[in-house]
């Protein structure tokens, strides 16, 4: 067997490994898929909001907490972080208008969300922290349906079922599919105890958990993840409500989305860099046994998937070529019947095999995210599947480089 085909067939088990370990999760728990604990006891709740040149959504962020049917919210934080627009007009337009609603602003430009962040938790002084962007916008009940989670005092935080709020461009709808597929795998994940991020757009923290990991980090490009680690290698748990949902402004245009994805996975690299220590030890439960190995192993994947795609593509051009004209030189046919090989090999059933199976999880997890009157083109599906996934390795490459060479800088979305 040659070194080729040798690869091929362990990134095809590898790829199918994964693939059955989300089945095997899934099974015994797709009951549980979309139930919440009830809530017991009315924790008291602080939100922090950051803001950064947000005039045209910030206030209806406010309105969405305020409208929320948690009412044990002692205070909304709304943090500008020196907006150059009306933002902070606003804001404290709110704070004048509500109580509720405390308007702070930074002392100067803190440079990433972090920082912003950072400043706003000082202000709190209740027993659950939470935080969510400027450009996301919770429903009425999804508070409501993290609280009951935090009755369990290894739980450090709760994170939500994160769906794309705008879909009117080609780039929008094929995001709204990649964010259903994002809640369902994390759903699965949140059962073995594999939760590795909790999103911006709505998480909610234990602040005693929250303050004894020190908060975010501003040195990480995706604060989210690394306080997820943090709190995982101190022992705590992490929990997803999929019944709380918040829907996110995500990128329209392709250099916003680009640079976007971009930061996503440097700050993954920086975190994966920060606990690389933390790999296989059990000391620090699932962040040394799952979290680390899944993440590095589902990249090494992508990057061992490219280099096939690359190498074929760029083999067949090769090699047709010289064929082409060998053959117009000899001035003989440059395809036969006998050139043509209709039997099927295991490369090919992998093959299949492997794409029939991400069909049917990627069905699967977008009726998990059904919204009323809105459907998913099966076009859509495929423009995702074959295209838009493959974009993923291109990026991590590009990431790669960038934090090899230094490029760390903060990249809006």
């Amino acid at each position: 067997m040659d070194p080729l085909t040798l690869l091929y067939l362990t990134y095809s088990f590898i790829s199918l490994y994964f693939l059955i370990l989300y089945l095997i999760i899934y099974i015994p728990h797709r009951k549980e898929m979309l139930v919440s604990p009830k809530i017991t006891k009315e924790y008291p709740l602080s939100m922090v909001v950051c803001c950064y040149n947000e005039e045209e959504s910030i206030g209806k962020v406010i309105d969405s907490l305020l409208n929320s049917d948690y009412k044990n919210i002692k205070k909304i934080i709304v943090v500008d972080d020196c907006s150059k627009d009306g933002s902070w007009k606003i804001i404290q337009e709110y704070a004048k208008k509500y109580d509720k609603v405390l308007a702070v602003q930074t002392p100067e430009n803190t440079g990433n969300a972090a920082g912003a962040k950072n400043y706003g938790a000082q202000f709190v002084n209740t027993e659950l922290i939470g935080f969510t962007d400027a450009d996301s916008y919770p429903n009425k009940e999804s508070i409501s349906n993290t609280i009951g989670h935090f009755d369990d005092a290894k739980v450090g935080a709760v994170t939500s079922q994160v769906l794309a709020e705008n879909r009117k461009n080609f780039l929008e709808k094929v995001q709204v599919i990649e964010y259903k597929m994002i809640v369902f795998m994390r759903r699965l994940l949140s059962f073995v105890g594999g939760i590795y991020v909790t999103p911006g757009p709505l998480a909610i923290y234990r602040k005693s958990a929250f303050d004894k990991v020190g908060g975010f980090d501003r040195k990480n490009l995706t604060e989210d993840i690394e306080i997820t680690w943090h709190l995982v290698k101190e022992g705590y748990i992490i929990r997803m409500s999929s019944n709380a949902r918040v829907f996110t402004v995500v990128p329209r245009k392709a250099m916003v989305w680009f640079r976007q994805r971009i930061r996503w996975n440097m700050g993954g690299i920086q975190t994966i860099y920060k606990y690389r220590k933390n790999f296989g030890k059990r000391t620090v439960g699932m962040l040394g046994l799952f979290i680390l190995p899944f993440f590095i192993f589902n990249w090494l994947l992508g990057l061992t998937g490219l280099g096939i795609l690359s190498y074929r593509v760029l083999r067949t051009i090769f090699v047709r070529y010289l064929s082409t004209v060998l053959a117009i030189d000899s001035n003989v046919a440059i395809v036969t019947f006998g050139d043509i090989n209709l039997t099927p090999s295991i490369l090919v059933f992998f093959g299949l095999v492997t794409i029939i199976m991400n069909l049917w999880m990627i069905s699967l997890g977008l009726s998990y995210a059904k919204e009323e009157g809105k459907r998913d083109g099966f076009h859509r599906v495929l423009l995702y599947m074959f295209f838009y996934v493959m974009t993923y390795p291109i990026i991590l490459v590009i990431s790669f480089f960038r934090v090899l060479t230094g490029k760390t800088s903060w990249m809006t979305k």
